[in-house]
């Protein structure tokens, strides 16, 4: 059976998925350039300029790989635009794209911010064609800093949940939560919501986030490990060395790229027993953003990487400070049946 017809057999046999997938992938954006007719939505990385673009966003975190990438999602049918509040977004016949930018000054600080992008975010999904939240990526400032509950990575849980308090939601969203070092106030969120609402999957070899013992704060972070979003088509949330809830290997970059790689397999695994349209390890069809808290690290993470990928899955590495203190670098993926257009 061909992979299409495997896709059109899952999606049958899962209402709840869109029979499409977003398509996205890595490429230059010519500088100055106005974004195509046929783009949903762009991301760029680099120094921040300003944009009032529904369908763009730009995260002004330094590239030390892939170098002038952004990533693009074409649309798959006519692209409309708008803006509600403070909220910009575009949409096709099957996906939005949304982008929420918060200044913390306005709000208190970075959890008053973050209750007020979500509760944005859920007012707006909740009247939306659009509903499902699907996928969401946050940047903000100094997500380390602070002691205990006071560190601002678990005041943005807590802020989070508090904005989706009032959101009826099936199942959490894939995410990507990830610090600034540029002293920048504004919170930045962007986002995926379908129609559909897709199947969220956890990792056989890690505790569900939203599970986490109280020793993690007092707000467990509220996300899915992936989205299947499509027959075809798995979002892969921001993934770390750890097992079960525990981090492992502190102060060994080449190891925490080990263990990610090794909760990656088991996540692609789980996903194919659920979606035989995706294939069951590391492919062509993958995209891989990783987040390197040390510029030093760069040449091992790139290394483990290209030796263990195809050498055409494009690659971009950021730097930027994850989640926990002690946890140098993070993946976040997109894994697909088919090869992302080059």
């Amino acid at each position: 059976m061909t992979t299409s017809a495997i896709a059109a057999r899952e999606e049958s046999a899962n209402p709840s998925l869109s029979p499409v997938g977003p398509r996205i992938f890595y490429t230059e954006l010519p500088t100055g350039a106005e974004l195509s007719a046929d783009v949903l939505f762009a991301v760029s990385f680099g120094a921040r300029t300003s944009t009032e673009s529904p369908r763009a966003i730009r995260i002004p975190l330094e590239p030390l790989a892939g170098v002038g990438l952004a990533e693009i999602w074409h649309a798959q049918g006519e692209v409309a635009t708008g803006v509600d509040g403070p909220i910009r977004y575009s949409t096709d016949d099957h996906f939005m794209a949304g982008a929420i930018e918060v200044d913390e000054r306005e709000h208190g600080g970075i959890l008053g911010a973050t209750a007020f992008a979500y509760r944005a975010i859920a007012r707006f999904q909740s009247t939306s064609p659009f509903p499902h939240l699907l996928r969401t990526w946050n940047y903000f400032d100094a997500i380390n800093r602070g002691a205990g509950d006071t560190e601002r990575y678990r005041e943005f849980c807590s802020g989070r949940v508090s904005g989706l308090e009032d959101f009826p939601q099936a199942h959490h969203p894939a995410a990507t939560v990830i610090g600034r070092r540029d002293g920048d106030p504004r919170l930045q969120v962007y986002w995926l919501a379908g129609r559909r609402r897709g199947i969220a999957l956890e990792n056989p070899r890690q505790l569900s986030a939203y599970h986490y013992p109280p020793q993690y704060g007092q707000t467990a972070p509220t996300f899915s490990r992936a989205m299947l979003v499509a027959p075809d088509v798995l979002m892969i949330s921001g993934t770390a060395s750890i097992v079960g809830h525990s981090s492992q290997h502190a102060g060994s970059v080449a190891a925490q790229v080990d263990e990610i790689l090794a909760n990656l397999e088991s996540l692609l695994k789980s996903a194919h027993a659920r979606a035989p349209a995706l294939p069951a390890d590391f492919g062509a069809g993958m995209l891989i953003k990783a987040y390197v808290r040390n510029r030093e690290d760069l040449p091992v993470v790139e290394a483990r990487l290209r030796a263990r990928f195809p050498r055409d899955v494009p690659l971009i590495v950021l730097h930027g400070d994850v989640c926990r203190a002690d946890l140098l670098v993070e993946f976040d993926c997109l894994h697909a049946a088919e090869p992302r257009p080059k």
